[in-house]
């Protein structure tokens, strides 16, 4: 039988564990905050500086990138698209996916459940060709209404699949105990179950509009001028010539800001949403 630590050991050993988080978390932290870095200090500097490797983050920073691309126009239109298509394909998704997702993890509905999945496995990309002829045939190419709809079929069953673990991981007896007092299912499920759910509807909520946001092949397909959202906006700094790469940095480091503020604003609800669907089975 081995001799328990000592006190001092003890301490000693949970400090070394404690530094070593530490450098593995900061190793982490450099890894992905890198790019972000690059991209925000390489809006900041011309064409020439961009392309050389010997001009590192000290320079002497310019706005004239974020000048340009502001008042070209386009990505400012292209980011109001964004915001319009964003909010209202994650608004409508999260109605229908919040009470689809609560009757399929109330009533144990498996076999909807695995309907689900595969409509989150099945890649988009092959169904743009006879969503294409669709909508075509349908004159909604070029609108609004034809993204809002494509981002839906991703959004609704993302939304779906993250709050049935959650709402299976509610109690049952507060439901019954509503229904006891007389209240329907739904009358339960509105006043008890849906505020309970509200920090994971928000987590749901935020990752489908960030998915909408950076979405890029729906937008290229059956976006125009007019209802062009800021990936594609984005892909129009590159050419076969040449490639603006100041201005292509400048456009990213401002399509960034909106995300990460809603990420800022929602993290309460973030945390505490990815947290209880963690830790309820």
């Amino acid at each position: 039988m081995s001799a328990p630590l000592s006190p001092a050991r003890a301490r000693r050993g949970r400090r070394l564990g404690s530094w070593l988080r530490g450098i593995a978390i900061t190793v982490v932290t450099l890894v992905f905050a890198l790019p972000v870095v690059w991209m925000f200090a390489a809006a900041f500097k011309t064409n020439v500086q961009v392309t050389d490797p010997s001009v590192g983050l000290w320079f002497t920073p310019t706005l004239d990138n974020f000048r340009a691309v502001v008042e070209a126009g386009q990505i400012v239109r292209s980011m109001g698209n964004s915001l319009l298509v964003g909010v209202v394909s994650t608004a409508l998704s999260a109605v229908i996916a919040v009470p689809a997702a609560w009757a399929v993890g109330r009533f144990s509905m498996h076999r909807t459940g695995s309907v689900i999945l595969v409509a989150r496995i099945v890649p988009a990309i092959s169904l743009l060709v006879p969503w294409y002829y669709l909508f075509a045939r349908m004159g909604l190419v070029g609108s609004y209404t034809v993204l809002v709809l494509s981002h839906m079929f991703v959004s609704v069953p993302l939304i779906m699949w993250i709050m049935i673990s959650f709402f299976a991981g509610l109690p049952v007896e507060l439901e019954e105990a509503a229904r006891t007092d007389g209240l329907s299912a739904f009358g339960a499920f509105w006043r008890i179950s849906l505020p309970l759910a509200a920090p994971g509807t928000a987590t749901a909520s935020l990752l489908a509009f960030v998915f909408s946001w950076n979405n890029f092949m729906f937008a290229l397909v059956f976006s125009d001028d007019r209802t062009q959202t800021v990936p594609v906006t984005l892909f129009n700094f590159i050419s076969y010539a040449s490639t603006d790469w100041g201005g292509l940095m400048a456009a990213a480091a401002l399509i960034t800001v909106p995300v990460v503020l809603a990420a800022l604003i929602g993290q309460k609800y973030l945390v505490a949403g990815l947290t209880s669907g963690a830790s309820k089975g």
